[in-house]
């Protein structure tokens, strides 16, 4: 039988609902007839919004809360994007001067998925954060979370000129809401606390698809921690400069970069899990432009391959750090697991990074096999687990053993 979509449609800030009924021609798990509920939101955000505990948010489209609105999304609140790709992939974007308050906790996490996706609020209200039905490599499905603001930036456009502001990749140029950087440092974007973003990455163009979270020009005042990216097809955070610190982060099964840094990002990642990424686990470009900054990644825990049962390779990633020859950041406290053959830290030479405790879990006469020169001093054999998983029990990855 066919599975039915019954949505509540409201226009943002609208105070009437009218309802209808969709069969996009897919069958629940047991065969039979399934009715999800939503709110659908297929217009700009352009006033003051509040996203309530208990509601599932279809977005119809890429969304933007635009300048001067805050958005405020409750604990429990699942938001599911619509399948599009191109000009219509869906995505929620904060634009720059727009203020997004997503704050969930460990009990009641905010989701970001696919309408595909049949968890409901019943299932987090009762502790499950897993997906019922789609795998946790499932990717592609809808967009994903961009984040802009006024801090600064290192770009340049097609004349090597020094750019202040530019259009952050996943967001076609037409749309102005897509235009981030600046000179406030200390901008402040809102807070994202608890939130799980899964099978997103929906490609817009050729090699260009939308990361599970993207965080251009970000500032400061912003605060972000408690963020885990499942399933992502494109990177799972990518950071485009701006001075935002983010910690407690679980990225997991993304199909291209585990963390992705650009554009002299100059703030701190502090405690992370980053899970076979099908991309390197850390890219980390240098400046694009005069402006440099740099930004330190440390207290991290990296899986680089998983095994099945009969120990027959299921996924792994390319390098371990990737780096430019003008890239500026402290990597402090890192260790890797489950490393193989081929997978590396590329360059060492790059006068701008260094290396503080880096452990690879391989034999030591087989290290100078992972190091791409010669072996630094503070990157080492053997090691033992550095993230800590106190505190995120709440994710997926977690209620499927992958932190352990």
């Amino acid at each position: 039988m066919k599975k039915v979509s019954l949505f509540l449609i409201a226009a943002v800030a609208a105070t009437s609902v009218s309802l209808f009924t969709s069969c996009d021609g897919n069958e629940g798990n047991n065969g039979e007839e399934q009715v999800i509920t939503g709110i659908l939101v297929n217009e700009n955000i352009t006033e003051n919004t509040t996203w309530e505990t208990g509601n599932v948010y279809v977005l119809g489209g890429r969304i933007a809360v635009v300048d001067g609105v805050t958005l405020t999304i409750e604990p429990g609140v699942i938001v599911k994007g619509q399948a599009g790709t191109n000009v219509n992939a869906t995505a929620l974007l904060v634009a720059r001067g727009a203020t997004i308050n997503a704050v969930g906790t460990a009990d009641l996490p905010i989701i970001f998925t696919s309408v595909a996706d049949e968890i409901e609020p019943e299932d987090l209200e009762a502790g499950n954060f897993t997906s019922p039905n789609l795998d946790p490599d499932i990717n592609g499905l809808w967009g994903g979370v961009i984040v802009l603001g006024k801090a600064k930036i290192s770009a340049s456009n097609d004349n090597d000129e020094d750019i202040s502001e530019i259009q952050i990749e996943g967001i076609p140029t037409s749309d102005p809401n897509g235009l981030y950087g600046g000179s406030l440092d200390t901008d402040n974007s809102g807070i994202l606390k608890y939130i799980s973003i899964r099978h997103g990455g929906a490609n817009i163009g050729s090699g260009n698809e939308i990361n599970g979270l993207s965080l251009g020009g970000v500032g400061s005042g912003t605060t972000i921690e408690n963020i885990e990216v499942v399933a992502n097809q494109d990177d799972g955070i990518e950071w485009f400069g701006g001075t935002v610190n983010v910690k407690n982060v679980v990225v997991w099964n993304v199909g291209d970069d585990g963390i992705d840094t650009d554009q002299s990002w100059a703030g701190t990642l502090d405690n992370f899990f980053v899970i076979t990424p099908a991309g390197h686990a850390f890219e980390l470009d240098g400046p694009e432009g005069s402006y440099e900054a740099g930004h330190t990644i440390k207290n991290g825990t990296v899986i680089t391959s998983e095994f099945d049962e009969e120990n027959e390779l299921v996924r792994s990633t390319k390098d371990l750090i990737n780096v430019d020859d003008n890239s500026i950041v402290a990597l402090e406290n890192i260790y890797f697991i489950g490393v193989i053959d081929g997978q590396k830290v590329n360059r060492v030479t790059a006068a701008g990074v260094s290396f503080t405790g880096i452990t690879i879990d391989v034999p030591a006469d087989s290290l100078s096999n992972h190091v791409n020169g010669d072996v630094p001093a503070e990157i080492t054999a053997g090691g033992s687990p550095v993230a800590t998983a106190a505190g995120l029990g709440w994710t997926w990855a977690a209620q499927a053993g992958k932190l352990q």
